[in-house]
């Protein structure tokens, strides 16, 4: 329900009133619009977050799957010394891009070097094939948590846009809109008073 704001019923404030209900009414289209946008961009990552996750979780079951299946059949010793000089390097660079004013990650992944950093011909070739996957999917992993941590976001600043358009839908307009009517009530009224006070005033001359 509507409530009047506490103003003087001046033909002044009426003024301004009607300014800020056109500004606001301005505000509340470009925060809808807004608001829109930003789901659909949230519903699009929200998809592309699924598809990735479900891509990691199947590539990291099948490396864990090849390197439990070649850690059973040799010595811990063997398999610490076949991984305890890593030749494979990453790099990740983060920056942020804007999405409708929401600052959003973007991160920049390459790897450099090989990943087999051992002797070929001490070890299983699963273990080759759970390095391999390991590597592929840390690309992925990383996409995964910028796309996620975006979508994290754009959820807050669409509730944070969301409660702003409600406010000027239920309060904000509604008050001024309300305080209009009356202020303009009582301006007619005052009008009509002024006016039967004249017409009296004029009987009054006419009649001496």
């Amino acid at each position: 329900m509507a409530n009047k704001l506490n103003l003087n019923p001046t033909r002044q404030e009426l003024l301004k009133l009607k300014v800020k209900l056109k500004t606001a009414k301005r505000g509340h289209k470009l925060l809808k619009d807004k608001r829109d946008g930003l789901m659909k961009h949230f519903m699009s990552i929200i998809r592309e977050a699924k598809d990735l996750r479900e891509k990691v979780e199947q590539l990291l079951g099948q490396g864990f799957f090849s390197f439990v299946f070649f850690s059973a059949k040799m010595r811990r010793s063997v398999i610490e010394e076949a991984l305890l000089v890593p030749s494979q390097k990453v790099s990740l660079v983060a920056t942020t891009k804007n999405v409708m004013g929401t600052e959003v990650p973007q991160f920049s992944y390459r790897q450099e070097g090989n990943f087999l950093c051992y002797d070929l011909a001490t070890t299983s070739t699963s273990l080759d094939r759970s390095l391999q996957v390991f590597s592929k999917t840390l690309q992925d992993m990383v996409k995964l948590a910028e796309v996620e941590h975006s979508a994290k976001l754009l959820a807050s600043e669409i509730e944070k846009t969301r409660r702003r358009v409600n406010a000027l839908e239920y309060v904000f307009i509604p008050n001024i809109e309300e305080t209009i009517k009356y202020i303009t009530a009582k301006l007619n009224e005052q009008e009509r008073g002024a006016l039967v006070t004249l017409m009296k005033v004029k009987d009054i001359i006419a009649q001496e």
